[in-house]
Order: structure tokens, then sequence, then C-alpha cells
């Protein structure tokens, strides 16, 4: 058994990886595709709205004192039925964003052997059972992994974008694509907000945390502030590199391609590592904490007791083999876009809930906590307008799952409580 709890470091390299192995290896290419020139614009527009709704989970989070986000904090203010449906849609959100990782994981390494279409399918599902295993050690285990690999990916981002800074070549960011209007940035903003949901997971790892009242709020609002910056700067320099049309063709390892201009094979195989280490770091981040959220909601019965069993370590060890077999299933039948779109819409919603219950609730400068869930209300209709336009089948799924979760959930929580 092990008491070891997080500090200051291993929370924000657990939210760290938690956004950027999500976020730029696997969004990159979507988003210029969307916005073009204006890609760096829509992580920034994404990332102030984060940055405001890492605000109120962290604030939330340290009223009530406990773990759990949403779930916990609608409790509080009695809306236990809405709570409830929310964390299952949210669960779904994460093992969504889990299977985005090791999609993206899987297509990087296997761009590098280059022996067919199997072997990303093959290395995402085997990089959730390693992951899957080294969660069931415990708390320590899952923690170093997060601060051993963040500061290496983040040294190589920097790396790469600064090499694509130092040559400053705006046409490259039009390069083969029509120019898009400015307002496409608010649009693309709307379809990424999977890149920026890693700060969020710290509050289900409440108890986890040392000093949490403390180290919480300093620790999620660094972390977002570090991404944002890190995006924005891999955006530009990355398609500084090879151009738009390049990343857009080749979305799935976007920073592979950067990475092999730069430096042939040998750049290649950097990125490769990196891709590697930030996904899989993602993919550890997510698995822990939504291992800690089902926890939380099996124990207000909102879910079969069954995920409240712990193993020796103390890790929810039935829901982690659940979150890691239903994730590496979507991974390896799924798509990118679909993914990341589907996943995009359940965080902005949840961002939108949180900082609505934050304002109602005024926490500290609940006034930042109203303009968020204006922008993320904003954002959700925006994200749909495109969804509805490319993909309207994403929607309709997405709807209809939601709708079958609020309307079925009360029949099968009283057969699970009785």
């Amino acid at each position: 058994m092990t008491g070891e709890k997080m500090n200051f470091r291993a929370t924000w390299s657990m939210a760290v990886g938690g956004m950027v192995g999500g976020g730029i290896f696997s969004v990159l290419g979507v988003i210029i595709e969307t916005a073009g020139q204006w890609a760096w614009l829509s992580f920034l527009i994404a990332g102030v709205i984060s940055l405001i709704s890492a605000h109120s989970y962290s604030q939330l989070s340290t009223k009530y004192s406990e773990g759990g986000g949403a779930f916990t904090f609608l409790r509080e203010i009695n809306h236990g039925g809405f709570a409830g449906s929310l964390s299952w849609i949210l669960i779904l959100g994460y093992i969504l964003t889990m299977a985005v990782y090791a999609f993206t994981f899987g297509h990087y390494v296997a761009y590098v052997f280059n022996m067919g279409n199997w072997l990303p399918r093959v290395l995402a599902l085997l990089i959730i059972a390693v992951l899957a295993g080294i969660n069931l050690r415990g708390v320590g285990d899952a923690s170093r992994l997060e601060v051993i690999t963040v500061y290496g990916k983040v040294f190589v981002l920097i790396g790469l974008a600064a090499y694509g800074l130092v040559e400053w070549n705006p046409q490259q960011l039009t390069q083969g694509i029509s120019p898009k209007p400015w307002h496409m940035a608010i649009i693309g903003a709307g379809t990424i907000f999977m890149a920026y949901e890693g700060f969020q997971l710290l509050s289900y790892d409440y108890k986890d945390l040392k000093k949490p009242d403390k180290t919480l709020p300093k620790a999620t609002i660094w972390a977002v502030l570090a991404v944002i910056v890190i995006y924005i700067l891999v955006s530009f320099g990355a398609t500084m590199i090879v151009g738009a049309k390049k990343l857009i063709e080749h979305k799935e390892i976007a920073l592979s391609i950067a990475g092999k201009e730069i430096l042939g094979t040998t750049g290649l195989i950097i990125v490769t590592i990196a891709a590697a280490f930030s996904t899989g770091s993602a993919i550890n981040a997510t698995l822990f904490s939504t291992a800690r959220l089902m926890e939380s909601v099996a124990e207000k019965k909102d879910l079969p007791h069954l995920f409240t069993k712990e193993n020796q370590h103390k890790i929810p060890f039935y829901a982690v083999l659940f979150i890691a077999a239903v994730a590496a299933l979507l991974a390896m039948i799924g798509s990118l876009s679909k993914l990341v779109d589907a996943a995009s819409i359940i965080f902005l919603f949840t961002f939108g809930v949180v900082n609505l219950i934050a304002y109602q609730q005024e926490v500290k400068r609940n006034w930042l906590s109203l303009v968020g869930a204006i922008c993320c209300g904003l954002a959700i209709i925006a994200a749909i307008w495109v969804h509805i336009q490319k993909m309207p089948y994403v929607i309709i799924a997405l709807i209809t799952i939601s709708l079958l979760i609020f309307i079925f959930r009360p029949y099968l929580i009283k057969k699970i409580r009785q």
C-alpha cells in the first residue's frame, strides 16, 4: 500500500501531460484545416476560456474540499440527478480522449516503421494496456512517469517551434490552401477544446495531492498558461517549417513531418519519441484521473459498486480496466477527426456547467466564471455549426447517446441501488 501524495511539480506535470499529449500532437493539422493562418488565434481563444474554467474548477474544488469535479459540484448544490447523467457523459468524453491519444501514439510510432495500416491500431492497443498496468501500481508510479516525460516533450516542442520562428516565413501559413477569414479562428476554437481538458483531471485527484487547497489552484493555472504558450509557438513554428498544406495532408503525424523537414531521419525519430512520450503520458494522466472519477460516482451509487473496489495500491482496479478496454476498442476502430470533435463538445458543455456553478456559488472573481460560461455557450454553437457542415452524423450520435443517458440512467440506477 502506498500513501504517497503528488506535490506541485507532479501535479503541474500531470496537468500539462494531460493537455499537450492530446493537444498539439493530435489537433494541429485538424485546426489548420479549419482556421488556416488563424490556427494560433484558435489556440489562444480556447486557451483563455480554459484558463477561466480552470479558475472555476480549482475554486470549487477547494470550496468543497473533495474530488469529483463537475459531479461533486452539482451534488453539492442539490442537482444529484443531473450530476449523475453528466458524469456518465463526461466519462465517455474522457474515454474518447484516451482513444485520440492512443490513435495518435500508434500513427506517430508506426510512421517510422512503415509496416502497413494494421500497425497503428495494434500499437494503440498495446500502449493503453501498458499504461493501465502502470496505473494499477499506484499513485507514485503514475505521477513519476509524468515528471519524467513532461520536460522532455516540452523541450522538443519548444525547439521545433524556435527553428520555425527563426526562419520566419509567414507565407507558409497559407501555403497550398486558401486564406481563411479571421472569424474562422472562433469556429476553430470550438472544435479543439479536447486539447485543453487535461487541467480538469486534477479536480478528481484532490485526495492524492499534497496540501490540495494551495497546490490545486496554483498548478492548474500555471499548467494552462504554459500550454497556451506552447500551442501558439508550435502552431507558428511547425507551419513555417513545412507549410499548411502538408500539415493538413498528414494531420495524424503533423509534427513528425516538421521534424523530418528539419533534421531528416534524426528529426523524425526525435519528434516521434517526443510524440510517443507525450501521448503516452496523456493516456496515463487521463486513465488515472478518470478512474478516480468513476470511483467517486460509484461511491454515490450512480455507477455499479464494482467500480469502488481498490487493489492493494489503493487504485480502483475495475474502473481502470473498464476505461482502458473501451478506449482501446475506440482507438482501433475510430478516426482522428471524429474522436476529436465528439470529445471537444462534451468538454465544452462541462466547462460551461462548472463556470455557471462557480458564478452561482460566488467563488473568488466569480464574474470571470460568468464570462467563461457565456464563452462556452458561444463556442458550443460554433462547434455544432462546423460539425453539421462536415460530419452531421457525429452530432446526431452524440445527441442521441446523451439523451439516452438522461432518459434511461434513472431506471438503471434504481436497479443498481436495489
